[in-house]
């Protein structure tokens, strides 16, 4: 499952903004939770309708004018959530879901306000589900020396279910070696050593990029290696004899290969109000949806970044239309453009 495979999971870890439509469909594994309907993108469309799709990896708005006015915000890359006070063009001064994000060293904020002034939807779905996310972790992360094992047996997540139990099984990583146990199981294969529990690591298969059997110093290994947004770890594992360490190879490879089909991303959560179906929500594909106009270069996430994101104060300028001096615009945009944004009174 390779970093730039049609496997790789990117849906939880980036956010796209205006992106082509096809990937805002849910992938393998990715499931809806709620749809909900007159969401207004107050930040970077503000008095535009839309709707916001939430799933177990990410939050999906799109514009109901032109579904190719999008955005896709992976829940690992949030950093916070809170109900603060916005100003609206079509409610005027009102509550909105405010959502901090960080993708690489960029960071960026999103509002969002709700058009049904009694439904408390938006605010609880999205940190009910975000949360259940946050604490699922385990099954997509690698985890080195973690609280994955008790009393020399491994603590099983909600879903987890074992298939295989190896002892006398060693780990590589260092010159002598160190025996202990393996697990393998429908989400990850995890290994402990047998003298000091704690010295483990848990792998899951989303995280994985290869698994096969290569000469090492040892003899014969099993070796993991794993994908560069988990560290690019190389894991070599022996087992004795040859045979056993080929059936444990070729089980780890089936249950990658079965997890890579249908992969199990732990976050669990039901709704007790019945959200409308998907269909409901869906844009109708128009000729504008799918034409490409580029006249003029213009990075849509702009609207976005956090202020955060400011290492100094821009030049001071004087302004004709305001007759003051003020600070100087960011690039591509003008002092009225960015007075047009206040919502009339």
């Amino acid at each position: 499952m390779g970093e730039n495979g049609e496997n790789y999971v990117w849906q939880d870890r980036e956010i796209h903004f205006d992106d082509n439509v096809q990937n805002l469909e849910p992938r393998r594994g990715e499931f809806v939770i709620d749809a909900i309907e007159a969401i207004e993108d107050t930040k970077g469309n503000n008095g535009e309708r839309g709707s916001l799709m939430i799933t177990n990896l990410r939050m999906i708005w799109f514009s109901s004018k032109s579904k190719k006015v999008n955005l896709s915000i992976g829940y690992n890359s949030i950093t916070n959530i809170a109900i603060k006070i916005a100003s609206s063009r079509l409610r005027g001064s009102t509550q909105a879901l405010y959502v901090l994000t960080k993708q690489q060293s960029s960071r960026f904020e999103f509002v969002f306000t709700n058009m049904v002034k009694s439904s408390p939807r938006l605010f609880t779905t999205v940190q009910t589900v975000f949360r259940a996310y946050d604490t699922s972790k385990t099954y997509r992360d690698l985890r080195l020396r973690g609280a994955t094992v008790k009393d020399q047996q491994l603590i099983l997540l909600p879903q987890e279910q074992v298939y295989n139990k190896v002892s006398g099984v060693w780990n590589l990583s260092s010159d002598q070696g160190n025996l202990g146990t393996l697990y393998v199981t429908n989400v990850r294969a995890v290994w402990f050593a047998g003298m000091a529990e704690n010295f483990n690591v848990s792998i899951p298969y989303l995280q994985i990029a290869a698994v096969r059997v290569r000469e090492s110093k040892f003899g014969p290994a099993l070796v993991i290696e794993t994908t560069p947004s988990s560290g690019g770890y190389v894991l070599g594992f022996r087992v004795d004899p040859k045979e056993r360490l080929t059936e444990l190879y070729q089980e780890i490879s089936s249950m990658h290969t079965t997890f890579s089909a249908n992969p199990i991303f732990g976050v669990e959560f039901s709704l007790q109000e019945q959200p409308k179906a998907l269909e409901q929500l869906k844009v109708p594909m128009r000729e504008e949806d799918v034409t490409i106009v580029d006249d003029e270069a213009h990075d849509a996430f702009t609207a976005y970044y956090a202020e955060s994101n400011k290492s100094s104060d821009r030049e001071a300028v004087f302004s004709n239309s305001l007759g003051l001096a003020i600070e100087k615009p960011p690039e591509g945009f003008t002092t009225a453009q960015l007075w047009a944004v206040i919502p009339d009174a």
